[in-house]
């Protein structure tokens, strides 16, 4: 039985500015909500910020969670309040048909994968020149890197997630109210002739941190993906919302989370 939890940070706390700085160090205080060895439960989480002085961290798991440990370390132990939420996923699923719009929110990491990289890394380099001669090179992960591009893969995904990113209810500027600019152009132009679609890019950031002994680096790029969504497959979409979107699940990319709209 799956269950989604929120759990409140406390940005002004030691601990807490090591979990808010590092995406491995909070992959493993999630960790530390399950019993059993590190890696036996699967989860998904991801980080909400946007307000600097009330961090989330959302977290969907096969089996029910202690965040008794993450609440004394890096919550508020002794604020009124739910300091950790934690709620039977299996009543929204349940709830999932055909049709339905719901408002949407996703950190994913966009990557493409190809034979040639435009700029190879030097791990990629030597991999290459391993390749017996005439034999077929194993495509590399690239990440996307500018807003159009993230915004393209993700447009360019959601058949195979269960869903349609809904049109835009926003009606026409006025005559005579000054154009949009390149930016917002950018974004509501995400499909050429089908006219602006209801989402947008709200953070992209660029990760990188030691792994292990401190030898091993880890980089990946982010973006966070808000807005309004209609369910088109209720099994593809099901599936997606329990096995999440994209790599680097581990650390904080992944989670679909959705909720009803609100009433306008």
């Amino acid at each position: 039985m799956p269950y989604l939890s929120r759990i409140r940070i406390n940005p002004l706390r030691t601990q807490s500015r090591r979990l808010l700085a590092s995406p491995h160090v909070l992959h493993g205080a999630v960790q530390g909500g399950f019993p059993g060895p590190p890696g036996a439960e699967r989860t998904l989480w991801r980080l909400d910020a946007d307000d600097p002085y009330r961090p989330h961290v959302y977290v969907l798991s096969r089996s029910r969670p202690d965040w008794t440990h993450l609440v004394e370390s890096a919550g508020w132990p002794g604020a009124a309040g739910e300091r950790a939420a934690v709620r039977d996923y299996e009543p929204l699923l349940k709830r999932l048909a055909e049709g339905q719009e719901y408002a949407f929110r996703l950190t994913a990491n966009p990557v493409r994968n190809t034979v040639k990289p435009e700029f190879l890394t030097p791990s990629q380099a030597k991999k290459l020149a391993r390749v017996p001669e005439g034999a077929k090179a194993r495509g590399f992960r690239v990440a996307h890197r500018t807003a159009q591009a993230q915004l393209d893969w993700f447009l360019g995904h959601t058949d195979r997630w269960g869903f349609g990113v809904s049109g835009s209810r926003t009606d026409p500027a006025a005559p005579g109210l000054a154009e949009p600019s390149d930016d917002v152009r950018d974004v509501q132009d995400v499909r050429p002739g089908s006219g602006p679609q209801e989402v947008r890019i709200t953070a992209r950031r660029r990760h990188s941190f030691a792994k292990g002994d401190g030898t091993r680096r880890v980089t990946f790029n982010s973006a966070t993906f808000e807005g309004r969504l209609r369910i088109r497959d209720v099994e593809l979409f099901s599936a997606t919302l329990l096995a999440g979107i994209g790599p680097a699940k581990a650390y904080g990319c992944g989670l679909l989370t959705v909720a009803p709209l609100r009433q306008e």
